[in-house]
């Protein structure tokens, strides 16, 4: 017998090897329509339910500690930064959901840890030469501890690229994309307007002075970065880590921080007009002379 349709909005009660999840039918169908969960919650099938768990609660026996990470995949399309083995067993249950996103998000992560001890792939020269071309990718490249700097690199793909401690300072990078892990990394007084930088790990990067204009960082990890200065007006950062990141004198203005990790984060004399802080935690934030008017702080805590 078929179940009934459900609702895309329907809340969705999870049991995964004992560790409970709350959820909706669209965060399990819509980001890979052809996943294991995907046909599951089709209405296609009639659901496994656990004796013990209650009416309504759906039981899958798979191991429930990772499975977080595969709900967070589902709904932002991003996974933290974590050890290896860790990726390996999230591997192996994205596997089994037949999540092929998420297996080769994992797959592409451990080739950036694979890729840490070896050298940079390219030479200055080779790049300068490459971006000649009329459409410039450097995906999957490892890109680590170059001098890029003051070059015209706008529109460049570095999705899955590794450019640890890579030096941008100065570059033009209008609309780059970069999905990728960029520690320690340079952006000093570069051109990063309308960049993509969502689920990106930039922390301890160098931004001071950058234009990051209608930039997305939504869900990067901006942990003790630097953006003295920096022009964020209109940028989207929801949920991005900027834990004790330095924004002193940052232009924010109309930026959507909401949910951003702020403890410890430096705001000193930086414009927050009109910018959009619900749901924010600003108790161990610094905030002396910012200015605020117009800011939505709905829901924040101060």
């Amino acid at each position: 017998m078929e179940s009934p349709e459900p609702s895309s909005s329907s809340p969705v009660l999870l049991n995964i090897g004992g560790k409970k999840y709350a959820t909706t039918v669209e965060t399990l169908t819509q980001r890979e329509p052809d996943s294991m969960l995907a046909a599951m919650f089709s209405g296609r099938h009639t659901l496994p339910q656990h004796p013990t768990t209650g009416k309504g609660m759906v039981f899958v026996d798979r191991d429930g500690k990772h499975f977080r990470h595969v709900l967070n995949w589902l709904r932002d399309g991003a996974i933290p930064v974590l050890s290896e083995s860790d990726y390996q067993q999230l591997l192996r249950e994205a596997e089994y959901y037949q999540l092929l996103g998420l297996a080769d998000y994992i797959n592409e992560r451990l080739g950036w840890k694979k890729a840490d001890s070896l050298e940079a792939e390219l030479t200055r020269k080779d790049v300068i030469k490459s971006i000649q071309a009329q459409r410039v990718r450097f995906r999957g490249v490892n890109l680590s501890g170059l001098d890029l700097s003051k070059l015209d690199l706008s529109e460049v793909d570095f999705s899955y690229a590794c450019i640890k401690n890579t030096d941008f300072s100065c570059a033009n990078l209008y609309k780059a994309k970069f999905g990728v892990e960029a520690l320690s990394s340079s952006f000093q007084n570069t051109n990063l307007r309308e960049c993509e930088f969502i689920g990106a790990n930039l922390q301890e990067s160098i931004l001071d002075g950058a234009n990051l204009r209608s930039a997305n960082l939504q869900d990067a990890c901006l942990t003790r970065c630097s953006f003295i200065e920096t022009d964020l007006h209109s940028a989207h950062l929801q949920a991005a880590n900027l834990t004790q990141a330095n924004l002193r004198g940052a232009n924010l203005e109309a930026a959507n921080l909401k949910g951003a990790k702020l403890s410890g984060t430096n705001l000193q004399d930086a414009n927050l007009q009109r910018a959009y802080l619900r749901e924010v935690d600003l108790r161990d934030t610094q905030l002396t002379g910012a200015k605020l008017g117009g800011a939505n702080l709905l829901g924040a805590i101060r």
